[in-house]
Order: C-alpha cells, then structure tokens, then sequence
C-alpha cells in the first residue's frame, strides 16, 4: 500500500494516510495535493505523495518509547565512536550500569561490536574513545515515526520534514 504524508495546514508533518484516504480528502476539499507521482489514477488526479490539510488540526504532544531499535534509528544506524553505518550494532551506555548509569536517551547509543568490546565498562573518557554525538531524546513524535519512511522510500517527504538529524 503507498503511503501518503500528510500535513497539517501550517506545513507540519501530521501522520501517514493510504493514497485511497488522500484522494478522498482532496475531492472533498479538505486536502491539496502538494506532491504526486506520475501515475493517474482518478480521473485527472495523480497519485499523491504529500498532501496537507486545509484547516489547522491540533496535536496533542506523545512521549517517544525509549528502545533498541528507536535508538539505532536516531543514530541512523552508526556507531557513535568509530562512524561505521551498518545494521548490526549494539546499544551502548555511556555511564555504564554498573556505575549508576540509567536506561535514558541522554546515556545509550549505539555502538558496534568492536567499540563495545573495547569501551568495556567504562565511560568514554576512562576509555579514551570520543563520541561523535551528544544523544538526547528526539523532540516531535510524529516526524520521528515519519522520518523512518522518508529513509526507506520516500526522499520526496524529506523537504516537508524539518528535522531528519536528531541529534544536530
């Protein structure tokens, strides 16, 4: 099924909808098409790939999960010591746990294998490995779900989503 983006009327990332549930918001007026592949598919209406909404909705804030595969996709899948980008990483504690470091978004990355292995139980400056990043936790929910589409198959979203780099 091809996903569409929806935005809200500010030009805001909202969420996902199907093609079938963004051709029906634009027939009824509620949505422009702003992006479209060039595939007719009703009457003289092109498959959509970005839409937004005419009226501003309001979006309550959701707090993102803390989890393995949420972290290698804020560290878009590189080991914040060496830069190696690969799908096989570790998760990583700064402060290691047996030192007092706690499960939060400002103390795991990742990290590869080997790095892992040598950093040890250790903090990075005991181990003199540099981090690449400050990790902190990513800020919008909605782009940071709708950014995991924009990397697998949808560059055309990516001018519409501000901030792909969650850790800039």
């Amino acid at each position: 099924m091809t996903k569409v983006l929806v935005l809200n009327a500010s030009y805001e990332p909202l969420n996902t909808c199907s093609w079938r549930r963004a051709i029906v918001l634009v027939l009824k007026g509620k949505a422009e098409q702003l992006e479209c592949e060039n595939k007719i598919i009703y009457s003289s209406h092109y498959l959509p790939t970005v839409i937004r909404l005419r009226n501003f909705v309001k979006i309550p804030y959701k707090e993102i999960n803390l989890s393995r595969k949420n972290v290698l996709h804020r560290d878009n899948y590189t080991c914040q010591y060496c830069g190696v980008h690969k799908k096989d990483l570790t998760v990583d504690h700064i402060i290691p746990k047996s030192k007092g470091g706690k499960d939060t978004w400002d103390n795991v990355i990742t990290a590869c294998l080997k790095c892992n292995v040598s950093k040890g139980n250790k903090t990075p400056k005991e181990a003199n490995m540099q981090l690449r990043i400050s990790p902190r936790r990513p800020q919008s929910q909605i782009e940071f779900e709708i950014s995991k589409f924009v990397m697998i198959n949808k560059p055309v979203w990516s001018k519409y989503i501000v901030n792909i780099d969650f850790n800039a």
